[in-house]
């Protein structure tokens, strides 16, 4: 432990008498910093959703497909009570 604190006491006084190693501290510290950035990876594009030409619940497979058709789709004929939410009684319950 003393010999740390020893070494400690030296490299303190050899930084505070020595000119180059002030100057160099200095330009340490008023030099701009590299900024790193961090580059997320996007997402994949999944491919264009297409409207098949099904319409009714009964076509559907699934409540997802059914909420997918819902929000791309004109004349759907799966949400009687227009809380857009397809297919309450056979998908999405």
């Amino acid at each position: 432990m003393k010999l740390i604190l020893v070494m400690l006491v030296v490299g303190l006084l050899a930084w505070k008498l020595s000119p180059e190693l002030q100057s160099w501290a200095a330009a340490q510290l008023s030099t701009p910093k590299e900024i790193v950035r961090v580059v997320t990876v996007p997402k994949p594009v999944s491919a264009p959703f297409k409207c098949d030409g099904r319409k009714y619940c009964s076509q559907m497979t699934s409540c997802a497909e059914a909420k997918k058709f819902l929000q791309n789709c004109p004349g759907m004929k799966m949400d009687g009570d227009n809380d857009a939410i397809p297919c309450e009684s056979q998908w999405c319950q």
